[in-house]
């Protein structure tokens, strides 16, 4: 924005701030609706005229003074209208003013919702008077300036736009307009070929059901935090993915990561697998928190995003379908954890990292806004952060899962070596999100109360242990996290819930509206903390991905084998080592 201002809401950060910064605050300026505090030359003397004398002497005042605005708080209206006089056409846009317009895209629903912001651009683009003026050759400028910004709307929401009907019949309807005019102004002509690129169009596309005279309320999608925390998104696509959890005993689940179109038939060939049974000797059997069976035909869908609130997929044999009694837990079970000594512990990291990746990469930056504004942890708008967040659990589940179905101290003793030397490598690879998770699982209760296990663990495994877990200090706000992940360069993937923390407590510690007006600083100050998924991707894994020949352990990590019950957990702890 350049030579705008931005006053902070905070009042802990306002108590930081100089008395000579507070004597030099404008009052809020005598509109019916205060929004901004324009500036102008010829009168700065009059309306800097409240302020104190000692502060007019500071020599930071000049260039205060030379501020075009000092943005004191906004209604969304007005915001939009500022963010639109300030915006540049030329090729290098000002960083600041940048910033500003990608704060307002990745939290606009927070204050309004997208009917709103679409027909307010449709009323900026169209508008015949402009700011008291008749139309003149700022006209076209001024429509620039829209679909500027609507572009830049499609490509920070991409598919979030068009996989909604609404949104798109809004594309077409404001191409419709640019299509109309770039006769009258033909410096549109870049604009309209953008558009044709988005929207697969052609000029000779009229886009007639869309025309301006049709427009009603109802035509935009009703998209917003403020006035419904969290609307349904659209339909589900056959090709998304999702974890799904298949119950084998009624504490343990093998987690399966498998489209939304799958079948019965693909997810028990996946699960029996995993758990080494013959698929023929299997059967799904969906059951309902009522107690309502109900197996699973070869061709049925066996996944629903919802599902998991009514109720579970079990695993049964075939042969105790009457009674439907779940597997027991059993020796060869128990062995089955003996798999992962025998896997390099280089690659196996690589295969999370590559799991990992391939959920961090889907996840949107507006799924960090509705989740913490929505005060949910799932849903249509949050899928792709939930399932990360659901990995980091499950991959913690899986270390202490995997140690404690280990029976034979020497071979437990070996797995915990392993789990060391994996945490170490993620680190390495900059995964930290499955890095805190494995430490984590190591420091579970149930594992870490295992001292005849722990005792013959060797002092430089010790050693190497104790330094990864300083990273996972959580003293100073994490400071040592911070600063290690702070030096590594992208690509990477951090720590999630700590990341989601730090917009909660933003978000909890400043008010989103001020006397009916949006604290847009709040929102400067989470977005800017969103933006880090951003920087960790600025590149992307490629070079060292494992070999295709490592297929068994890809898919091991992909369907991991998880005990979710702590009790259960502590009960092998006790039966492996009884309490002394």
């Amino acid at each position: 924005m350049g030579s705008s201002r931005l006053r902070v809401f905070d009042p802990h950060l306002e108590r930081k701030e100089s008395a000579a910064l507070s004597d030099r605050e404008l009052p809020l300026p005598t509109f019916d609706v205060p929004y901004f505090k324009y500036i102008d030359e010829e009168d700065e003397d009059d309306e800097w005229s409240s302020r104190s004398q000692s502060s007019t002497e500071d020599d930071s005042v000049d260039s205060l003074l030379s501020d075009r605005y000092v943005v004191v708080s906004g209604t969304p209206e007005k915001i939009l209208e500022h963010l639109l006089n300030d915006l540049h056409l030329e090729e290098v846009q000002d960083k600041e003013t940048e910033t500003l317009l990608d704060d307002f895209l990745l939290t606009y629903t927070v204050f309004m919702t997208t009917d709103d912001l679409c027909q307010a651009l449709l009323r900026h683009y169209s508008a015949k008077k402009y700011q008291g003026k008749e139309e003149n050759s700022d006209v076209p400028c001024r429509k620039r300036k829209v679909l500027h910004l609507v572009s830049q709307w499609i490509a920070l929401y991409k598919d979030w736009l068009h996989e909604d009907e609404h949104s798109k019949m809004f594309l077409k309807t404001i191409y419709r307009n640019v299509l109309d005019d770039v006769y009258e102004y033909p410096i549109l002509e870049k604009e309209l070929k953008e558009f044709q690129k988005i929207l697969g169009m052609h000029r000779r596309h009229t886009v007639d059901e869309y025309s301006p005279q049709k427009k009603n309320k109802a035509l935009f999608h009703q998209f917003s935090l403020k006035e419904n925390w969290l609307q349904h998104r659209g339909t589900v696509t056959e090709t998304e993915e999702i974890l799904c959890h298949v119950y084998i005993t009624e504490h343990s689940y093998v987690s399966v990561k498998a489209k939304v179109s799958s079948t019965a038939h693909e997810i028990l060939r996946v699960v029996a697998e995993k758990i080494q049974h013959a698929e023929e000797d299997l059967a799904l059997v969906a059951v309902a928190f009522s107690g309502e069976k109900h197996e699973l035909q070869p061709n049925d869908l066996a996944i629903s995003k919802s599902f998991e609130a009514s109720g579970r997929i079990y695993v049964y044999r075939k042969d105790l379908a009457d009674t439907l009694n779940p597997f027991a837990e059993n020796e060869e079970s128990q062995q089955r954890s003996m798999r992962i000594l025998g896997m390099n512990t280089w690659d196996l990291a690589l295969e999370l990292m590559n799991f990992d990746w391939s959920l961090f990469n889907s996840i949107h930056e507006q799924e960090l806004i509705y989740f913490t504004f929505s005060r949910q942890g799932s849903g249509e708008h949050t899928v792709n952060l939930s399932l990360l967040l659901q990995r980091c659990n499950e991959v913690q589940l899986w270390v202490a899962t995997e140690i404690l179905l280990c029976s034979q101290l020497g071979k437990r003793v070996q797995l915990v070596k392993k789990f060391i030397k994996i945490a170490a490598h993620c680190k390495a690879q900059r995964n930290l999100n499955s890095f805190f998770a494995i430490v984590m699982g190591l420091n579970t209760a149930s594992v870490s109360r295992l001292s005849q296990t722990w005792e013959k663990i060797p002092g430089k495994f010790k050693k190497l242990f104790s330094e990864l877990e300083s990273l996972t200090d959580p003293s100073l706000n994490h400071k040592a996290y911070r600063d290690a992940f702070k030096k590594m360069k992208p690509p990477k993937i951090p720590f999630m819930p700590l990341l989601l923390k730090d917009v909660t407590f933003i978000h909890e510690g400043n008010k989103t509206f001020l006397d009916n007006l949006v604290n847009f600083e709040k929102l400067h100050m989470i977005a800017d903390t969103v933006r880090t998924l951003r920087h960790c991707r600025t590149n992307q894994f490629g070079g060292d991905m494992s070999p295709k020949e490592h297929q068994e352990l890809k898919s091991y990590v992909t369907h991991l084998y998880v005990i979710d019950s702590q009790q259960a957990l502590f009960e092998l702890s006790h039966r492996i080592e009884p309490r002394v």
